[in-house]
């Protein structure tokens, strides 16, 4: 059996992909035996520069990660490879860029799509599912980066809701700890694995777990 591919996207810049691409993949790893491979296609690198910092930190045998990169036209072959040895590849993609992420979406089993409770999140977040529709692969809104309170998270929530059941249940408050560790390559479940933040990761890690197990009941 190949493994499962999720794709990471977003047209709106500034959406943190790079850091629940590293937070999911960290997530999955936690059963013994799973293998998670991150596949790079952002020519900015983002993605690279957290692995060199989990190197500094854990050593380059203590990431637990296989790390690779791609253009945006040899993604789908690359996932594809990594998919027969790993039991996760999760790609980090552009934003932007409809040609640049189509071939990493081609290629998931999986996407999913930050969007933070914004009005321009949502339009642009209607744009990728379009893309994610088009290809005939399912996908997952993740409400990231959300006020613990206010208004606007509200509306947005109910703006989200015409998506249903595409959004996740789970929603990822606007925490310092995700930023303070993805400082020292690390992720909340490693370094603060108690906190409320490392239990925001772990559902969202099994909700994606659960979709991808009826997809392929499907």
């Amino acid at each position: 059996m190949t493994g499962r591919i999720i794709t990471i996207t977003q047209q709106k810049g500034g959406s943190s992909k790079t850091t629940l691409t590293t937070h999911l993949a960290v997530a999955l790893t936690t059963r013994r035996g799973i293998r998670v491979a991150l596949l790079d296609v952002d020519p900015q690198g983002s993605l690279g520069e957290w692995l060199e910092a989990r190197e500094e930190t854990l050593g380059e045998d203590g990431t637990g990660l296989i790390f690779r990169t791609a253009s945006s036209w040899g993604a789908r072959r690359e996932a594809r490879s990594l998919a027969r040895d790993y039991d996760y590849v999760i790609i980090d993609t552009p934003p932007k860029s409809d040609r640049e992420a189509r071939p990493a979406i081609e290629a998931a089993d999986l996407v999913a799509i930050p969007v933070q409770p914004s009005p321009v999140d949502v339009w642009a977040s209607a744009q990728t599912l379009n893309m994610a529709t088009g290809e005939n692969v399912p996908a997952m809104l993740v409400l990231n980066r959300v006020p613990p309170r206010a208004a606007l998270t509200g509306e947005m929530i109910e703006a989200l809701s015409k998506f249903s059941p595409m959004t996740a249940k789970t929603r990822l408050v606007n925490r310092v700890a995700f930023a303070a560790s993805m400082s020292d390559g690390l992720t909340v479940t490693e370094s603060a694995p108690s906190s409320k933040a490392a239990e925001e990761i772990a559902a969202l890690a099994d909700e994606v777990k659960k979709m991808l197990r009826r997809k392929q009941a499907a």
